[in-house]
């Protein structure tokens, strides 16, 4: 029966509707990705990566629909004149072959495409292997094993193995599909009694493909010795004992016999009969077993095992030199520490670098920069802040920490608000990290909209605004009819206005862009809004990690972006790293579980290939405008061979590092997660000594942060001054402990994280095996167990106590640890909790102090430290400084406790009241803090030692992990 004419139309007309739909989507993905890369100015990069991989989805569609389906071909063209009844037909070939044969082109065609679209996917996924084969640059360095340069394995070798795998799965498949063709049209049958009954032209077809498949496996045979220099066999990476003396001889006998096999194979045209084929694949499935599985296992467990350590200690120490050249440690300093210092009295205090140690917690203080500066709801700042270096008035130089004041939304979400008025953050927040208020609060050098600060002046801050940041996920359109919000305002607005003027973005002015960006998103507003003129440019990507990732997907990123005003404006500065896992012996580790800790979030980090890494390099500087997004990469390692290699492929990507301006080069900073990296290296790499390496009796651990148990303590950025240097200078720095024992410290690690001719050197302060020198744990657990008491009162009622980060300083030939303690109010006292800087905690060897300033803390510990100045009357104390006065009731710590309790309740009367009386809650504040400093001073006069467990009303003992203020600071 006939089908109606309209609903045979229906099937053809909605194919090509389908059709016309995916083609648009195609197009509207591809063009509207040109213009984001004509945008930034990088179209060659778009271009590049288009053309690069649009060849290869063709040459790798081409050749494994003309391998297939030309075998398929031949197949069909050879089958036998008289069709199945040659054998006698069974019925299931029949009347497959009847129910495919009306369709058999239309089926082919429909199969090659199919094919030929995964193939092509697969094939132009290979882009980097592809260009970094065609544009490889010399290593200049030998592996230790085939004296090849290195180059070969990280370039040529990945692509020489891509190419193996295609034509493995090109035979296979064609093997497969020549099978089912010649069953189909009776070139060969199961039967019984006889067996398989074949064709001489299907006999002769499949005995070729079978001998070039094995023909490939002695090819693949020799390409595998070369990868040896990945082996996973030995006591570390690389080839072993066993891999140089019975596997490689053992890949090179194998590739002999797979040539026999495949002799053997191509004889199968030529002699009947299915004996020889059978011979051949049996010797070839014995060869294997025997000699490429058993025989290395016998040398290994009768050969190497007895005797691993003289065996192996020749490849170890490929091993160890390789590791430490592919992490970029070779030329690290060990240097023996006795940490057994005794500094001279008053030496603290004239010490700058111990004195002007950073107190601020850039992952505590963020709650603290959120409530004094976030000024409105809808702003916020990152969870975790960052930690940077500014130019004083009088020309001095201190550790800052900053921020940037970011939206988080829109007051009342809809369109409108999202896209078009609430378009950018607004302003540059810091403050010195060595400073506080009377307050216990940030002393904010850079704050408030419009900014305000001396750094602000200092460091030139022209353009505050921020269009492009780490919390801009969604895409704005500016400028447009609608106003946008600049700032909160004072008149009867509530709102200040501007208008966006950069070049970044893209136009969107057009009806043609409009409509494509109206799909891209699925927004008809987009299309339809008369709010959208001719000078509108929709802005997108706009997170700094994710535009850079887009310019150079052959980077890897840093995890923590930073901002910093460089040239009058605010810059995101990113660091780029070029990595590899084909680097020869080599050790491979996951760089996520390097570079896990307490600060870092694996999983809010910008998606990138980040298992196992065995090779990198710090090799660009990358850098976002956060006003106009403006891309800009700096070559920074001129040595590396891999980014030379993609400079080849990406001509212009990266500009020379002499094109930085000198004010970024001031805020440059040795990266993060390369440090984590060669501290995970260094806890074992440290030895270069084969049998001091296998005897694994000096390898370290990252310690635990003290603050979080079961996860590594941060690396921390401090003004550090090593023994022998002339002056402090901004570092990364570590600690290790033994890997086995009971946490005390063995290594101190800095790297001079200052761009300049010391820049990237590592240091290892080694302590002395003999002595025991207190570690991390150790010193968190004094701090704790000595202040209890005092502790505790500061956490009175419900209060959170909070130790900061735990620093670790070289200093007088022993070490210093400052530690920062807060206190954080309950919640529901009338606002957020938030961390209130209320102690510093200091050890030196077995001293320890506790006071509100670190300079006290320091005289408690040294001895003969200044006392800060007492200020004139009718002034405030420096910041930071609290005046000193005689404690009342000196003698009776209970009395003390008592006064601080009935503070605390006072203080929380006040806040009860509605509304809440801040006369008397600062009066009972103030009460509270004498109470505090009489406790203090108590404890350094040595009368008595604070009680283990607070007063009855106080919160139980806090945990190693505590936070910040009593009770609430009126926010006004």
């Amino acid at each position: 029966m006939r089908l109606p004419r309209r609903p045979r139309l229906l099937i053809p007309v909605t194919i090509a509707v389908v059709a016309l739909v995916v083609l648009l989507l195609i197009f509207t993905g591809i063009y509207t990705d040109f213009l984001w890369y004509d945008s930034v100015g990088f179209t060659s990069v778009f271009s590049t990566l288009l053309f690069t991989q649009i060849v290869l989805f063709l040459v790798g569609a081409a050749l494994m629909v003309a391998v297939v389906g030309g075998n398929m071909m031949i197949a069909h063209r050879t089958r036998p004149m008289f069709g199945p009844g040659m054998f006698g037909s069974p019925q299931g070939a029949d009347r497959y072959r009847m129910a495919l044969d009306p369709h058999r082109r239309l089926v082919f065609l429909i199969g090659m495409g199919v094919l030929a679209l995964f193939t092509g996917s697969s094939t132009a996924g290979q882009w980097k292997t592809w260009l970094l084969f065609v544009n490889s640059t010399p290593f200049g360095t030998k592996d230790a094993q085939f004296g090849l340069d290195v180059s070969f394995f990280m370039f040529t070798y990945p692509f020489l193995r891509m190419v193996l795998n295609f034509l493995f799965t090109a035979v296979i498949l064609s093997i497969l599909a020549a099978a089912v063709v010649h069953y189909l049209y009776g070139g060969f049958r199961f039967q019984s009694p006889g067996g398989l009954h074949a064709t001489r032209a299907a006999r002769a077809h499949l005995s070729v493909l079978l001998g070039v498949f094995v023909l490939l496996k002695a090819l693949a045979y020799l390409l595998d010795r070369y990868e040896l220099v990945f082996s996973t066999r030995g006591f570390v990476d690389g080839a072993s004992y066993t891999d140089v003396n019975a596997v490689l001889p053992a890949k090179g006998i194998l590739a002999v016999i797979a040539l026999i096999c495949a002799l053997i194979f191509f004889a199968g045209v030529l002699r009947p009969g299915g004996m020889w084929p059978g011979v051949a694949f049996g010797l070839l499935v014995l060869s294997a077993i025997l000699i490429g599985s058993v025989y290395p296992a016998l040398v290994e467990q009768f050969q190497v095992r007895p005797n691993q350590q003289g065996k192996e200690a020749t490849y170890i120490s490929r091993n160890i030199a390789a590791t430490r050249e592919a992490y970029g440690v070779a030329d690290v300093k060990v240097v023996p520490y006795q940490a057994q210092g005794t500094p001279d009295q008053g030496e603290a205090a004239n010490d700058k670098t111990v004195s002007g140690v950073r107190l601020l917690d850039p992952a505590l203080v963020a709650k603290t920069f959120q409530q004094e500066q976030r000024v409105k709801g809808y702003y916020d700042f990152a969870d975790s802040l960052d930690v940077d270096r500014y130019k004083a008035a009088d020309g001095s130089v201190s550790d800052h920490i900053v921020a940037v004041r970011e939206l988080t939304g829109p007051q009342f979400d809809n369109w409108i608000n999202r896209h078009l008025v609430y378009t950018h953050g607004y302003g540059f927040v810091a403050a010195p990290g060595n400073k506080v208020t009377s307050q216990g609060l940030p002393d904010f050098d850079a704050k408030d909209m419009p900014v305000t600060g001396p750094l602000v002046t200092s460091a030139g801050l022209k353009e505050p605004r921020v269009y492009f940041g780490e919390r801009g996920s969604d895409y704005v359109i500016a400028p447009s009819g609608s106003k946008e919000l600049d700032y909160p305002g004072n008149d009867r607005t509530g709102q200040v206005n501007t208008t966006y003027t950069g070049k970044g973005g893209v136009p969107i002015g057009g009806l043609l862009n409009r409509l494509l960006y109206s799909i891209k998103y699925g927004e008809k507003n987009l299309l339809l809004s008369g709010d959208i003129n001719s000078q509108s440019r929709i802005l997108y990507d706009r997170n700094p990690a994710e535009r850079v990732a887009k310019v150079a997907p052959f980077l890897t990123l840093d995890s923590d972006p930073y901002p910093a005003i460089v040239d009058g404006k605010i810059v995101w500065i990113i660091d780029g790293y070029t990595t590899a896992d084909e680097y020869p012996y080599s050790q491979s580790r996951s760089l996520s579980d390097m570079i896990r800790d307490t600060a870092t979030n694996p999983g809010a980090i910008t998606p990138q290939p980040r298992d196992q890494i065995n090779y990198i390099r710090n090799s660009v500087k990358a850098t976002v405008d956060a006003y106009d997004g403006t891309v800009t990469l700096y070559e920074w390692d001129s040595g590396d061979p891999v980014l030379k290699s993609w400079e080849k492929a990406f001509p212009g990507l990266v500009q020379p590092k002499e094109r930085m301006s000198p004010q970024l080069q001031e805020h440059l900073r040795y990266p993060e997660d390369l440090f984590k990296v060669q501290r995970d290296i260094l806890s074992s790499y440290h030895i270069s000594d084969a049998p001091s390496f296998y005897g694994n009796q000096d390898f370290w651990n990252v310690p635990d942060d003290p603050s979080e148990k079961n996860i590594k303590q941060p690396p921390y950025f401090v003004s550090v001054k090593m023994p022998g240097a002339e002056a402090a200078s901004f570092s990364l720095t570590t600690t290790f402990v033994p890997q086995k024992g009971p946490g005390n410290l063995a290594a101190f690690m800095a790297v001079d994280a200052t761009p300049g001719p010391d820049y990237g050197k590592l240091q290892l302060l080694r302590m002395p095996a003999s002595t025991t020198i207190p570690g991390p744990g150790q010193v968190q657990n004094t701090f704790t167990n000595r202040f209890s008491g005092e502790l505790n009162i500061l956490g009175l009622g419900k209060a959170q106590i909070l130790y900061g980060n735990l620093l670790t300083l070289p200093f007088a030939g022993g070490l210093v640890y400052v530690e920062p303690v807060y206190v954080q109010a309950p919640a529901g006292a009338g606002q957020e909790p938030y961390p209130i800087l209320r102690r510093v905690l200091v050890m030196f060897g077995d001293k320890v102090g506790s006071a509100d300033t670190l300079d006290q803390a320091l005289a408690q510990v040294f001895g003969g430290a200044q006392q800060p100045q007492q200020p004139p009357p009718g002034q405030q104390p420096p910041a930071g400084q609290q005046p000193q006065q005689p404690p009342a009731n000196a003698n009776s710590l209970a009395a003390v406790a008592q006064r601080a309790q009935q503070a605390y309740d006072d203080a929380q009367k006040a806040l009860s009241d509605s509304p809440p009386d801040w006369d008397a809650y600062g009066k009972a504040q103030a009460a509270l803090k004498q109470a505090l400093d009489d406790l203090s001073r108590l404890q350094q006069q040595g009368g008595a030692t604070p009680p283990a467990t607070p007063p009855a009303t106080a919160s139980p003992s806090p945990s190693a992990s505590p936070p910040a203020s009593p009770s609430p600071t009126p926010s006004g």
